[in-house]
């Protein structure tokens, strides 16, 4: 299956840097979001870090012009009907994620390749609800997609070998690396990343360590580029909370139960760095823990 025009539902945070990443890399993208300050914020992104990339010299102005050109951005989901590859990029919400393919399922080729970027959501199950659970794949990028090596290929149930053997190719041709995980919850990074945030909140919850303790003691204890709450902020606290909630769930074991401090903080709308407040408090110049 040749792949040349993608359509991606979804310009926030992932959705804007896996367009950045297919435009650059030649590929025709049409961006959709709901609302039209979404698209604006999301190509004002893709253009600020294409500028860097640009100023590093990792890239030409020739290859920044070029790559905003190849996208194109609409409010109208049904206009990615005749993409070759669909990949949704939504908040990490299943109903939302069963709507979005719901609406889109009328106006598909039947050669398009159906693909979620979900962290945790199960595959097979989101596959089943579309007329096409063989073309029908997890496609996992890693925050921020653009400097991130990592894609998690997840295959459902019914995924055929074709479908696989095109997402593998693709994922090659934008210079990034795949680990084919099996659809469990959590797929292999969260289901590792995730548990080890919630335990750091735990930490933080009986009070064994303070916020600067626990992010220092794993950034200088364990190497760790970041500590693991700072990571949750950067991550999204309701993020973190959605994916503890599909692991407890799914797998059935008291040792994926959130933290009540992180729920309690989700509660708040203290979610991280989007909203300024989490385990750190934004608003200021520096980075101030709020425990």
């Amino acid at each position: 299956m040749k792949i040349s025009t993608v359509g991606i539902v979804g310009a926030g945070q992932m959705g804007n840097g896996i367009a950045h990443v297919f435009a650059l890399s030649g590929y025709q993208v049409l961006l959709n979001d709901i609302a039209q300050e979404g698209l604006d914020k999301a190509m004002a992104t893709i253009r600020k870090n294409l500028d860097r990339q640009v100023s590093k010299k990792t890239i030409s102005q020739g290859d920044m012009d070029a790559t905003l050109a190849r996208i194109t951005t609409t409010l109208a989901l049904e206009d990615l009907g005749q993409c070759d590859l669909v990949i949704e990029a939504a908040t990490e919400r299943e109903e939302i994620k069963n709507a979005i393919f719901e609406k889109l399922q009328p106006h598909l080729k039947p050669t398009t390749i159906l693909t979620s970027n979900t962290s945790s959501i199960s595959i097979t199950r989101l596959a089943s609800r579309t007329d096409r659970p063989e073309k029908f794949m997890g496609f996992h990028f890693m925050n921020p997609v653009p400097v991130m090596q990592l894609v998690e290929l997840i295959r459902g149930i019914a995924t055929d070998e074709a479908t696989y053997q095109t997402l593998l190719s693709v994922v090659e041709s934008l210079g990034k690396i795949s680990a084919s995980a099996e659809d469990f919850p959590g797929f292999i990074v969260n289901r590792i990343l995730v548990p080890m945030i919630n335990e750091a909140v735990y930490t933080l919850y009986e009070g064994v360590g303070s916020v600067t303790s626990i992010d220092q003691s794993l950034k200088l204890g364990a190497n760790q580029p970041m500590g693991p709450l700072e990571l949750a902020d950067f991550i999204g606290l309701d993020t973190c909370l959605a994916i503890m909630n599909v692991l407890y769930d799914g797998l059935a074991d008291t040792k994926y139960r959130p933290c009540p401090l992180l729920t309690k903080y989700v509660e708040a709308g203290w979610l991280g760095r989007k909203t300024k407040r989490g385990f750190y408090d934004y608003r200021g110049e520096t980075p101030v823990p709020t425990r």
